[in-house]
């Protein structure tokens, strides 16, 4: 029998990580005797749900096994074990799909696609789990099924792959031990094939998290080779062992377009074109705001702070510069990932004319008199328009890998001749 286990919510903000417990429940059911096929699968649902943890990942792998009953007696042994079951917002849930069932898997398909995209209540997932008689095993509120089944239903067009390495036990919680020099050399080595392993432009290593969890790093790529070329590149403290997901990271998944929607709603991910209708504004702590006219009304748009050089590009625009922008909706603000500068207003300011014999500015000669070359002598009645150069091409614009979502996609990734890549 081929089960598909989907695994959800057992970590928090003071530690532990659902990839871990996964990667132990992984060793447990080969140890028993049971067979992992192929490699797990990180599926990262919608970033925007408020109670998330982090990253809002759910895992999900196939399993062949004799005895569906061992498997998920392993499965509560591990939770038991590992999950933050006394955090208050900790709700682990896991789910045990028959990978032959195609139609509790095409239900699962389109669940997940809202998942990634929506938000989702428990009694929708508990709703499909007892219509169809799912087994699965809950915790406290079991807030994490909405995650486990959709992680199995997942159907990802695009996909990466992560390799995480994880900590010693004693080291959990600790201060993390590497050295930053040798992750700007992996990604010297091994980029585009890998990314987000550094960020040159802020000097920055990115894929050492800075949370109490077991991970110690994580090395994000399209080619397994490169990914492992890094991994053995970078130097750190003892690592405990390590597994490599397929996942959704970095491909935009949760990205809704606006022609597949009638209204903006909030605490979903959009792509929204329009035309900017005020020069931009800033407000304390760095963050650049601007706004700009939609189908579906005026919406403001934010770069915060994080973001760093991004700003540079935001604070550029002006009135009449048409845009489409990618980010969350949340708070009646777009927080800005990408923006595609599609075309520049023409803006002129008035100057004194050119002379026609030496080029040079004229000067004023009072008040009503018109302008006069001293040196031609050369004479002019008005001022003239001159475009003024705005230091900004057309092109889409992307935040710096520090200031990355899990899911939206690197301009490395897409296949645009006019990228304007922040490394």
């Amino acid at each position: 029998m081929r089960f598909w286990i989907g695994i959800d919510d057992t970590d928090s903000r003071k530690g532990m990580c659902t990839t871990y417990l996964s990667r132990i429940l992984i060793e447990k059911l080969e140890k028993a005797g049971n067979r992992i096929l192929g490699l797990p699968r990180l599926i990262r649902l919608n970033p925007n749900i408020p109670f998330k943890t982090r990253g809002n990942g759910a895992v999900s792998f196939l399993v062949e096994t004799e005895d569906i009953s061992e498997v998920i007696d392993l499965s509560n042994e591990t939770v038991l074990e590992l999950a933050e079951l006394n955090e208050e917002d900790t709700d682990p849930g896991l789910v045990f799909i028959d990978a032959e069932n195609d139609d509790i898997m095409n239900v699962l398909y389109t669940f997940s696609q809202r998942a990634i995209k929506d938000v989702i209540s428990l009694d929708e997932a508990l709703f499909i789990i007892g219509k169809y008689f799912i087994p699965h095993l809950k915790y406290k509120r079991g807030r994490g099924l909405i995650g486990a089944l959709a992680s199995v239903g997942a159907e990802c067009e695009d996909t990466t792959i992560e390799l995480l390495a994880y900590r010693k036990r004693e080291r959990f919680g600790k201060r993390r031990e590497y050295d930053p020099d040798s992750f700007f050399l992996a990604d010297l080595l091994t980029y585009p094939k890998t990314f987000d392993t550094v960020d040159w432009g802020n000097e920055e290593v990115v894929c050492v998290p800075g949370s109490p969890d077991p991970v110690l790093f994580g090395i994000r790529g399209d080619d397994i080779n490169a990914v492992l070329r890094a991994f053995e590149t970078v130097k750190t403290e003892k690592i405990d062992r390590y597994q490599i997901f397929v996942t959704n990271q970095g491909t935009d998944m949760h990205l809704t377009h606006e022609d597949d929607i009638m209204s903006l709603l909030e605490s979903r991910s959009y792509i929204l074109s329009g035309v900017v209708v005020e020069e931009p504004f800033e407000i304390e702590g760095g963050h650049v705001f601007f706004m700009m006219e939609t189908k579906f009304g005026e919406v403001k748009c934010a770069a915060f702070e994080p973001t760093k050089q991004f700003r540079n590009i935001i604070r550029k625009l002006r009135k009449g510069d048409r845009v489409i922008v990618y980010g969350a909706y949340k708070d009646g603000t777009i927080n800005l990932e990408k923006i595609r500068i599609e075309s520049l207003a023409k803006i002129y300011r008035e100057m004194n004319p050119l002379c026609p014999e030496c080029g040079k500015r004229m000067e004023s000669e009072g008040k009503n008199k018109g302008f006069r070359c001293r040196k031609c002598r050369t004479k002019a009645e008005e001022k003239v328009l001159v475009e003024v150069e705005r230091g900004l091409e057309p092109g889409i614009y992307e935040v710096p890998p520090s200031a990355r979502r899990h899911l939206s996609k690197p301009l490395i990734r897409m296949d645009a001749e006019d990228r304007h890549i922040f490394r």
